[in-house]
This record gives structure tokens, C-alpha cells and sequence, in this order.
């Protein structure tokens, strides 16, 4: 049993959480069974069901430490790059603070095609 509570505390290192609207992320320190640290990244998505309930689905990344010069390095051109060329507005309305999905437009109502924007899948 002792062993058991052991392990438990070795599971929680060290922890942070990143909230971002629906999705919430972990940063986790674990230890290795040779008492060694690695970092688990966690994303965690909630979906919402038409009748109100919910689930959540995640993904998870493990990064060793040997791999930590080379992954911050590779995320820091990646973001460096995205910063660069798009700028850090966020472009996607969906995303704004203020978003409220507009109701689908059904068929009889007098909205011409004129009306509509033109979007990329890269947009979304």
C-alpha cells in the first residue's frame, strides 16, 4: 500500500493549466520508474451533446528530456513563423470573446447569395 501512495506522489511533480475556452491544457512532470522526469502535455476538449450533456476528449503527448532543446526549438519557429506571417490577432470569429453563432439562414428567407462571404478552409 505504501508503494501505491508512493507512486501516487510521484505523479504529481509538478503541474500547470492552461485554460483556452473549451479545450484546457495539462503540462505534467512524471517520474520514470528509474525516478528520471518527463513531461506528459494533455488537451483536453468538452463536448457538448444536444441534450445538454457532456464528455471530454483528450490527447496527450509525452516529451522526454532529451528531446526538450530540439522540441523548444522547433515550437518556437513554428509559433515564430505563424506570429510572423499572420500577425497575433486572432482571425477566426468563432474564437472572439464575443462570438454568437447566427442562426442558419432556412429556405424562404429572403437572403440572396450576395449576402455571404467567401471562406477558405484555412480560415476555419
Amino acid at each position: 500500500m505504501a508503494e501505491r501512495a508512493e507512486r501516487v506522489e510521484q505523479e504529481e511533480i509538478f503541474s500547470q493549466v492552461l485554460r483556452a475556452g473549451r479545450r484546457t491544457y495539462f503540462f505534467d512532470v512524471r517520474a520514470t520508474k528509474a525516478d528520471d522526469y518527463y513531461l506528459t502535455v494533455t488537451e483536453s476538449k468538452k463536448f457538448t451533446h444536444d441534450d445538454g450533456s457532456f464528455h471530454y476528449q483528450k490527447h496527450k503527448i509525452y516529451l522526454y528530456k532529451e528531446d526538450f532543446t530540439d522540441f523548444k526549438e522547433m515550437l518556437g519557429k513554428a509559433t515564430d513563423y505563424i506570429l510572423n506571417e499572420k500577425g497575433s490577432e486572432v482571425i477566426s470569429e468563432r474564437h472572439q470573446k464575443d462570438f454568437k453563432k447566427e442562426d442558419t439562414p432556412t429556405i424562404g428567407d429572403n437572403k440572396t447569395t450576395d449576402s455571404f462571404t467567401d471562406v477558405s478552409f484555412d480560415d476555419i
